[in-house]
């Protein structure tokens, strides 16, 4: 933070330097003319004009980078060429190209690049500013050479010394009326930073190149120039040795180096882990036969980690055993120490998800620029609702919604009840609710408007009183007649539109208008009169008032769009959000070894993650089509990521061609090109439509007309409880409209509670549902009582599916169907529980499903499993629980077995357990083989795992 501190100094001091020097080169010549109005206008061309120009550099340079068809060479060529366009553009327009370029470098972040293109363009950049720095330093030296000698005297020396001297001072003092300021904005800031910033010298490059126009902006010329570019030439060489020294130097004195003890456990629980690693992939290699001959002694003392802290960075480097538990730091410091690791995990995670094209440029902008401005408040985690700031803008683009829609003109068309043949109220009738009436109407407003503007001007309102009186009589009868007519038809229902008694009080001020200037004609030395008709006649302005109807329905459009954007990217920063909670959960070990810290952490991440579900819960309910429209392009955008991932394996393999691959990679990144252009809100699938998401029915027709037969809707209110905890199931619910939360105790995963003395916390787990979720699955399943007891936090819609026709459905589809339910529910507890260890495992439903990349064993109380650590990656204990039958380990649900055990016996009643193979099996269509040569000991009849 402090880095940025010393960079936003260098950039203000820069840009207003330019912008000093700017003012006074332009107007050199006449600097006795030179008044406040010039420097005002100058000033605002310098600041606003600059910073609007490098506004919309940046805005192209972004666009640019961005684009998916752009190479490496492209965008560095794209980026020195607009810097300098920007720049001299800029100037010759009589502007700051500093400020210009500041403005550019402040809209630009790792995010307006493609990946991994920041790093390459930031080398370039550096390599070329090094350049460029050597060669200023060598044109002044030679510019000093060339200088003559007889300047050069002792005194010099000594001048030298004193102003660099006096800049220091002056920095100094700079810091300390700026410290108020810093220490508000951070709590870390004191007068130690202070003092290490003021060391931080000048800018010599940009102080050279500004030198010469000391010497142009003179009054008096002085006989040897080369002396302005000697003493900033000199002070800044000082300021590169002396000043940097000092700089790490006062830092180390004053312990701003030092690393806190609380740091250093992190550090050291980090390394602890990653030995860890190292020493899990050394137990596995050694189980492979062609690395049996290895010297697995000296392979572990290679890879040991040994970390030392060096001694002066080191805070607490002496310290007894005694006293060990006296400085050990407490559990508020390793929270703070924590939370600033949190912070880091979160930014990093919304990168990440922006470069995979989960998360869009803006919402992760918005989510890194929320995370560290919360980062300083000493205490703070982060939660949705301190970066839901767009939640009170959306709210207002709402309430300008319904106003316009209350402001909305609707000739609503009354019926006409005559009680004869009248043709005259027939041709009225057709008049009034036909469109050319409108538009007629607005186009004799729009006409008015010369004549008013000729009433407002008192040199054409003097010449032209009399055509003025008459186009006014002209006006107003036209209005007469068009309120005269919609009242003969409408009659009373003539006031019920707002519009409608607005055009009344028009007619109603032209007549009184009308009449008050016929009383100054009879009387024209009453200055009453005479005022009342000059104030009456302002009032004459409400005449263009209805001209707003016309744009009404354009506003309204408008404020929808708008709306659903800042739906979409209210709803894209949550799911953001709500990721890099989940990153930082699977992390908390790693960040701090100290039991009570991680349950805090974990309780804070739970609780903030809780809310933003709920929040997108809420978000979804209210605009369904803008969220479904989001849901689809992602998916899509997903589905031709893999698509490049598998095309870079193969192109990688020589599999595909070089030009082949070229072009097939040209096809996909069109298409993800194309998403740009995506829908902002797709329709909502009707009820039957929501049957294809049941994961388990796998889109099958015959699977999906049979529970289409049977299904019901059900319609829920808001508080309505959809299920209770202890009571027997009714069916499964899959909710299509709203939301509903979740309230149970800690899962049981069908063990008994005196088996479980750590799951006896009365801590009440809550979790949210939203569309497409389904309720109700294991409990239906194992025919118990639920497990938690679910009610509706908004309106709520579902298909329900009664246990009868469940279990009709087990019966007419056996047993591939109930093996399903069971394969889905398994891999959602594995990936609940073990998503850090599954991570490099592709683990869908489908794949599982049919290619048997994992499948689901059942044990019973006396059946036993044979593992087979070659065919068998992971074992994972899903429901109930088993025991390792040769060291009598028990394993309780949810857990993954270790290498160790070889052969397990279920001691539930029910044990379920996901076996995840080693290498893909061959394809295999017939479900009911799935467990087959598996290592299963049982009879014909415990084979059959039928309820």
């Amino acid at each position: 933070m402090y880095t940025d501190i010393i960079r936003g100094e260098s950039m203000i001091i820069c840009g207003f330097t330019s912008i000093v020097f700017g003012m006074f080169r332009r107007h050199s010549h006449h600097l006795p003319m030179f008044r406040e109005l010039h420097m005002i206008v100058d000033l605002s061309m310098d600041i606003f004009g600059s910073i609007i120009c490098g506004y919309w550099c940046a805005r192209i340079i972004q666009f640019t980078l961005t684009d998916l068809f752009s190479n490496t060479l492209t965008n560095v060529i794209i980026c020195v060429s607009m810097v300098y366009m920007t720049f001299y553009i800029v100037e010759f327009f009589g502007m700051s190209g500093m400020v210009a370029l500041i403005t550019v470098g402040l809209n630009l972040d790792s995010l307006s690049f493609k990946p991994r293109m920041e790093f390459i363009i930031t080398k370039f950049f550096k390599m070329f500013s090094s350049v460029f720095q050597d060669l200023i330093y060598t044109f002044f030296g030679i510019v000093i050479g060339c200088g003559e000698i007889k300047y050069f005297r002792f005194h010099t020396v000594s001048f030298m010394f004193i102003l660099f001297a006096t800049v220091n001072v002056v920095r100094l003092l700079t810091t300390v009326l700026v410290s108020p300021i810093l220490m508000r904005s951070s709590y870390e800031y004191n007068w130690r930073w202070g003092v290490v910033i003021a060391w931080s010298g000048i800018k010599g490059v940009f102080s050279l190149l500004l030198a010469p126009d000391i010497h142009n902006l003179a009054e008096k010329k002085t006989k040897s120039p080369q002396m302005f570019i000697l003493y900033l030439l000199v002070t800044s060489l000082m300021t590169m040795g002396i000043n940097s020294y000092m700089m790490t130097h006062s830092a180390r004195t004053l312990g701003l180096c030092a690393i806190s003890l609380p740091r250093q456990m992190a550090m050291q629980n980090a390394i602890k882990h990653i030995q860890e690693i190292i020493q899990n992939t050394i137990t596995l290699f050694k189980t492979e036969k062609i690395l049996t001959n290895v010297n697995w002694t000296l392979v572990e003392e290679k890879t040991k980690i040994e970390y030392i802290i060096p001694s002066d960075t080191v805070q607490f480097s002496h310290v007894s055993h005694d006293e060990k538990e006296e400085e050990s730091p407490t559990d508020e410091v390793l929270m703070e120490e924590a939370r600033l690791h949190i912070a880091i995990i979160q930014m990093r995670s919304f990168e990440k998800q922006c470069n995979n094209g989960i998360l869009g440029v803006e919402a992760a902008r918005i989510l890194i620029g929320a995370a560290k401005s919360y980062c300083p408040i000493q205490g703070k985690f982060m939660s949705i609702y301190d970066v839901s700031t767009y939640v009170r803008a959306r709210s207002w683009l709402m309430k300008f919604k319904n106003m316009l829609t209350f402001l909305d003109y609707r000739t609503d068309k009354a019926p006409l009840i005559l009680h004869g043949n009248n043709k005259f109220m027939i041709f009225v009738y057709r008049i009034v609710f036909s469109e050319e009436f409108e538009y007629t109407g607005h186009i004799i407003t729009f006409i008015y408007i010369y004549p008013m503007i000729m009433h407002l001007w008192p040199m054409a309102r003097e010449l032209n009183v009399a055509g003025l009186i008459l186009v006014n009589y002209y006006f107003v009868s036209l209005y007469v007649l068009e309120s005269a007519l919609k009242i003969i038809i409408l009659k009373r229902k003539y006031f019920r539109q707002y519009w409608n008694t607005l055009e009344f009080i028009i007619v109603l001020t032209g007549i009184f208008d009308i009449f008050f200037i016929h009383l100054v004609r009879w009387r024209p030395d009453n200055l009453v009169l005479i005022q009342i008709v000059i104030i009456i006649g302002y009032f004459r302005i409400i005449r263009f008032i209805p001209l707003i109807k016309t744009i009404i329905p354009l506003l309204i459009n408008i404020a929808d769009v708008q709306i659903k954007k800042r739906l979409r990217l209210m709803y894209s920063i949550t799911k953001g959000y709500v990721k890099s909670q989940e990153d930082a959960k699977f992390l908390i070990k790693q960040i701090s070894s100290r039991e009570s810290i991680n349950q805090k952490l974990y309780e804070i991440l739970e609780t903030n993650q809780r809310d933003a579900v709920k929040e997108l819960g809420l978000i979804e309910h209210e605009g369904r089509d803008v969220v479904i429209a989001l849901k689809t392009r992602q998916a899509i955008r997903n589905v031709i990521a893999k698509a490049l991932k598998n095309l870079t394996f193969l192109w990688s393999r020589g599999i595909i061609d070089k030009h082949e691959g070229v072009e097939m990679n040209k096809v996909l990144l069109a298409k993800i090109k194309a998403l740009n252009n995506f829908p902002m809100a797709i329709p909502p699938p009707t009820p039957e439509k929501y049957l294809h998401n049941i994961l388990w029915l796998e889109n099958k027709d015959v699977l999906i007309e049979f529970f289409k037969e049977r299904a019901k809707l059900a319609y829920f209110d808001y508080g309505d409880v959809i299920c209770k905890e202890g009571e027997m199931p009714q069916g499964i619910y899959l909710i299509i409209s709203g939301m509903a939360i979740l309230h149970s105790s800690p899962p049981t995963f069908g063990i008994d509670s005196a088996l479980r003395p750590d799951r006896e916390s009365k801590t009440m787990f809550t979790e949210y549902c939203t569309s497409g979720d389904v309720i109700g699955e294991l409990s239906c399943l194992l025919k118990r009582e639920s497990e938690c007891t679910a009610i509706c936090e908004t309106i709520l819609q579902a298909c329900f599916i009664s246990l009868e026709d469940l279990y009709e459905g087990f019966d007419v589809f056996w047993p591939s169907l109930e093996y399903k339910i069971w394969l889905k529910l398994a891999l959602s507890i594995a990936y609940q529980y073990f998503e850090s260890s599954l991570i490099d495992e592709d683990l869908t439903f489908r794949k599982c499903a049919e290619l048997n990349l994992a499948y689901v064993q059942t044990l019973s109380s006396y059946n036993e499993m044979i593992i087979d650590n070659e065919t068998m990656k992971f074992v994972i204990v899903v429901y109930g629980s088993v025991i390792d039958t040769k060291r009598e380990v028990p394993y309780l649900a949810p857990c993954i077995l270790p290498k160790t055990c070889g052969q397990v016996q279920g001691t539930s009643d029910l044990s379920k357990l996901l076996v995840i193979q080693a290498s893909e099996p061959v394809k295999n269509n017939n479900n009911a083989k799935v467990m087959v040569n598996t290592g299963v000991r049982m009879t014909k009849k415990e084979h059959n795992w039928k309820r």
